[in-house]
């Protein structure tokens, strides 16, 4: 995976997290802005999803994208609004890593 689409797929994460979040505070305290805004991040995100499409196919691009958004959603929900995962979804998260890890593993040899 080149740089560039690294690049994306971080782009679309972060672009996602935020729409997350804007979806988090919606639900919490309403207001059609926060769900306008929302929508909008999602749209942007999957623009910049399409980009990372492109270049390594959609089964190996979602993978990547929905083990990193697993990881960094479950870290912002900690983080900024106080949710504690338990020990059964903290292995979950661990075992996207390491799925993750093993999807994008190179394969070595000629393809």
């Amino acid at each position: 995976m080149n740089p560039v689409v690294l690049f994306y797929l971080a782009a679309s994460t972060g672009v996602f997290m935020v729409a997350n979040s804007l979806l988090k505070i919606y639900a919490a305290k309403g207001g059609p802005l926060m769900l306008i805004a929302s929508l909008a991040c999602f749209c942007l995100g999957n623009y910049l999803m399409v980009r990372v499409m492109r270049e390594n196919g959609l089964g190996l691009a979602l993978a990547l994208s929905l083990v990193f958004q697993l990881v960094a959603i479950t870290v912002i929900a900690f983080v900024i609004f106080g949710e504690r995962p338990t020990g059964l979804q903290v292995a979950g998260v661990v075992l996207g890593i390491v799925s993750i890890s093993m999807i994008a593993w190179p394969q070595g040899g000629a393809s």
